[in-house]
């Protein structure tokens, strides 16, 4: 018969199968395995049992959809990043997940901090910006030189720290002037200027 060179049979499940459904094997005469891919992923599975390790359960998934194994749900390929060297192509956690992961490991490469200690710093600033109250904090903020967090602070104060370079004097001189108190230098010699106290 010429079909019978497109099927095999598993020595496993003894069912007539098309090559398609069995993985390579080199150092077979046929160049195939011996059990079919459903009947060797069943023998791994019970192998992995028996030997009492952690086995995910088999899920039947959707055409175009993929389990993410970080959060467990079931999505479909566009909430996947890409990946080129996986077999299909998709990362193994959702973008979601990813998105998460990405944060805590910036938060903790960054300011030493976990997710829990940020929340109750914010927590202790009764949710607000430390500077304006009145915006929710959503950046760390940090001493530049030293490293060391000061709090969780808004966008906007955050950045106006940074544009006054961290430096205090700055800032009283900024909030002098907004009070109306105007830091003219004077002329105490030709060149010299001397700042108000």
């Amino acid at each position: 018969m010429a079909s019978e060179g497109w099927v095999k049979r598993c020595s496993r499940c003894k069912e007539h199968k098309p090559r398609a459904a069995f993985a390579k094997n080199r150092s077979m005469c046929d160049g195939l395995q011996v059990n079919c891919r459903e009947c060797a992923a069943t023998y791994h599975r019970e192998r992995q049992l028996a030997k009492g390790l952690n086995v995910r359960p088999k899920l039947d998934v959707p055409e175009g959809h993929k389990l993410c194994l970080k959060c467990g749900e079931v999505k479909p390929w566009s909430e996947w990043h890409r990946n080129a060297t996986a077999s299909d192509g998709l990362s193994t956690r959702c973008k979601a997940c990813r998105a998460a992961e990405g944060r805590a490991g910036h938060l903790k490469r960054n300011y030493g901090l976990t997710e829990a200690e940020r929340d109750a710093m914010i927590a202790a600033q009764y949710g607000m910006c430390a500077i304006c109250l009145d915006a929710p904090p959503v950046h760390v903020d940090h001493c530049h030189k030293t490293g060391r967090v000061r709090g969780v602070l808004c966008f906007n104060c955050n950045s106006a720290i940074g544009k006054l370079r961290d430096k205090p004097d700055a800032a009283r001189r900024a909030a002098a002037y907004l009070e109306g108190n105007l830091w003219k230098p004077t002329l105490v010699a030709p060149g010299v200027y001397q700042l108000p106290s």
